[in-house]
């Protein structure tokens, strides 16, 4: 499925950047005021991770704080919303379109579906609306591959490595290296980052050129040649019920049109409230563990080693994947 016609961008462009709001810990509904807009903060007290005494206030002041390094990854990209409006252990549903009413300043993606309907995501272009965003009860973001100027021309490739039934994150963290040194044989520079789930998401960023469809040829030609080279490890089966148990799977299909992954930075809705974190190699290497990374110290984690996802937004080191069409 493709979409039928570019996508169009409404609304004006995001407020400047400023200090992150202090929200009080003793109110519930609350209006901020940060970037010249005001934002309605809602339920501020209500338990989101009951177990670990975490909050909805706490989720919204970690995407306050934590909006320098996050902002960037999302900023023109259209958002997927996953709403949990009772915490991380409720129930979810989907929503594409932008709610209304909303506020004037949600910027919104138009995009047109294979059905021929027209849905105006939202945008998260600054810190009042993510806030915005995460008052709906969004913990993770999922962001489109694409900026709104283009929705069917990626600017990365990614996989993600997901334990199938049997298998471990140890051998998660071995199908990364898998992956990375396959991804540096073709001279393709990769960065990894934690699920914040169970698995391990690796980016390529590449020159923006070809097709949604093409970008997804080339990665699932790289996951099915894995999976052929290390059988006992891998699979690049899309078929859950063919999958081979106590394999890695490399799921190259959240390349499909629309797909979407946890964005860098992203609280997941799992016990402790893991984050989606951006590692070095090195790291991957030593190993790591989901558990790492979570909402209490991920502030910390930037502050000493800054945006590891950095070149995902570089102009410069991006692949040309032409090469491999």
């Amino acid at each position: 499925m493709s979409p039928r016609a570019p996508a169009r961008r409404r609304a004006s462009r995001g407020a400047p950047a400023s200090a992150a709001p202090r929200l009080p810990r003793d109110v519930d509904t609350l209006q901020v005021r940060v970037g010249g807009r005001t934002v309605t903060l809602t339920n501020l007290r209500k338990p989101f991770w009951p177990e670990e005494g975490l909050t909805k206030r706490d989720l919204l002041q970690y995407y306050a704080d934590i909006a320098p390094v996050l902002l960037p990854h999302l900023r023109d990209r259209a958002m997927v919303m996953k709403r949990y409006p009772n915490g991380a252990g409720g129930p979810f549903f989907f929503m594409k379109r932008a709610p209304s009413p909303r506020p004037d300043w949600i910027e919104t993606c138009s995009i047109e579906h294979a059905s021929g309907s027209v849905i105006d995501f939202p945008m998260v272009q600054d810190v009042a609306s993510l806030l915005w965003v995460v008052n709906l009860g969004c913990i993770d973001l999922n962001q489109w591959y694409a900026r709104c100027d283009d929705t069917d021309r990626p600017d990365y490739v990614h996989f993600d490595l997901d334990p199938v039934k049997g298998a471990d994150f140890e051998q998660v963290r071995q199908s990364a290296l898998v992956l990375r040194e396959a991804l540096d044989g073709l001279q393709m520079p990769s960065h990894p980052k934690t699920t914040g789930s169970r698995g391990i998401h690796v980016y390529v960023p590449i020159v923006r050129g070809p097709t949604q469809k093409q970008v997804w040829g080339v990665a699932k030609a790289i996951a099915q040649a894995l999976a052929a080279a290390r059988p006992a490890l891998i699979t690049a089966e899309y078929r859950v019920a063919r999958r081979p148990v106590g394999r890695v799977l490399v799921d190259y299909n959240q390349n499909a049109w629309g797909r979407t992954l946890a964005s860098a930075y992203s609280v997941r809705p799992r016990p402790r409230a893991p984050v989606s974190a951006p590692l070095t190699w090195r790291e991957v290497e030593r190993g790591v563990r989901i558990e790492d990374f979570r909402m209490d110290n991920m502030a910390a984690r930037v502050a000493r080693h800054r945006d590891l996802f950095a070149p995902m937004l570089a102009r410069s080191g991006r692949f040309r994947l032409e090469r491999l069409l």
